[in-house]
């Protein structure tokens, strides 16, 4: 049996890749695309590190016990669901909801290794 074993993630390409998503978040106009980009972010790097599932789901589940904010990430992941399908206009989002929804995003990215860590910032 051949055991799959994660790819190296490079947290240089997906630090980039943060700062780009939250310089989307300077209008309330491309919050909703910022949410959305940062849950494929995250989809991305659990199929990188090989987490089960077929499904982004399945795949969160199976990273869970890595995840030190479970609770938020769900929330981020079904926010960001919430804001493919409904489409809602951009001037009933609340602020809170869309930094609640990165802070999770970002605590996920950082516990899977694609996001340096505060103490690597300084």
């Amino acid at each position: 049996m051949r055991v799959l074993k994660p790819r190296k993630i490079r947290t240089k390409k997906y630090n980039k890749r943060w700062q780009e998503l939250v310089s989307l978040c300077s209008t309330r106009k491309t919050w909703p695309m910022a949410v959305v980009e940062a849950d494929r972010l995250l989809d991305k790097v659990l199929k990188k590190k090989k987490y089960k599932g077929k499904t982004y789901g399945e795949r969160l589940v199976s990273a869970q016990h890595e995840l030190t904010l479970n609770e938020e990430v769900w929330f981020s992941h079904k926010f960001a669901q919430k804001l493919i399908e409904d489409n809602p206009d951009v001037r009933t989002l609340k602020k809170k909801d869309i930094i609640r929804a990165l802070a999770g995003f970002r605590a996920a990215l950082r516990d899977l290794g694609a996001l340096s860590t505060k103490q690597d910032d300084q």
